[in-house]
């Protein structure tokens, strides 16, 4: 990460603050933190401390609110967003491993499945021995940034 870039979880705004930033007074913020809607970091000594994506949750319920949307629908599309967010960091994970992995092998393999349905690795450039193997995934060299 570099020194201009900032970290959207890392817990730095106060209550008032982040009321400030999200154009709603503070108790609401404690109240959407009773309800499970926007749940805060807190310190050793129990104080809420909202990120930046906090923020961005909050401007966001506020939004679907106003439009009629009831807490109870806002708090499943906010959990449905978390869900999709920690996927995509996983999946951001599994393709730098995939990189890594492919740069330290230095002949691509591909897996194919037997006619008893086991799993065979093949080097690249081997054929499928029997008509009845089928090959099921081949590896890319170059694995493209997810968006």
């Amino acid at each position: 990460m570099s020194d201009d870039t900032v970290d959207e979880d890392a817990p730095i705004f106060a209550i008032q603050v982040a009321a400030e930033l999200s154009g709603m007074h503070a108790q609401t913020l404690r109240q959407y933190d009773r309800l499970g809607l926007v749940v805060p970091a807190r310190t050793k000594g129990g104080s809420r401390r909202y990120s930046v994506h906090d923020i961005a949750q909050l401007r966001e319920v506020s939004r679907l609110s106003a439009d009629g949307m009831s807490l109870p629908a806002i708090a499943r599309i906010i959990e449905l967003e978390n869900r999709v967010r920690e996927l995509h960091g996983r999946v951001q994970d599994l393709e730098a491993r995939m990189r890594e992995e492919l740069d330290r092998r230095p002949g691509a393999r591909v897996f194919a499945a037997g006619a008893t349905g086991a799993v065979v690795t093949l080097r690249s450039g081997t054929r499928v021995r029997r008509a009845t193997d089928v090959v099921v995934w081949r590896p890319r060299r170059e694995i493209p940034p997810a968006e």
